[in-house]
């Protein structure tokens, strides 16, 4: 695959239904909308899988600052939560490049669900791995 090519996305975005909807430089949005397999034991979305959509969502934004890179790998994640996210209710993830340099990268997120409801926070540090010339 070349440079210029876009990979198709990985298999556990498929697997949770998340999907890119908006990207610019700096920045990216993706959703999903939560099922009921991925409930926590009070009934409501696991925080594993906010904390995924947040990651993937400060990723994407990251790669739109370094499109020609092999890889941005997420090293360090921090994630407070706001509020309870509902099942069946879609959940938005706005990523946004806060520093890109050329071995690391730092974003931050807001997850938000119907309304802006804010439902989490994050920031990351991302490890940028160039392809080999």
């Amino acid at each position: 695959m070349s440079s210029t090519e876009t990979p198709p996305p990985p298999r556990v975005w498929t697997h949770l239904g998340i999907r890119v909807v908006a990207r610019d430089e700096g920045s990216a949005i993706v959703e999903m909308t939560p099922t009921d397999d991925l409930a926590n034991a009070a009934g409501s979305v696991h925080g594993g899988i906010i904390s995924t959509l947040a990651d993937i969502g400060m990723a994407v934004s990251v790669r739109t600052m370094m499109p020609t890179t092999a890889r941005v790998v997420s090293f360090d994640l921090k994630l407070t939560f706001i509020s309870a996210a509902k099942l069946g209710e879609p959940l938005r993830a706005t990523g946004r490049v806060i520093h890109a340099g050329q071995r690391t990268a730092v974003a931050e997120c807001r997850v938000q669900g119907p309304g802006e409801k804010l439902v989490a926070t994050a920031s990351g540090t991302f490890v940028v791995i160039r392809d080999k010339e």
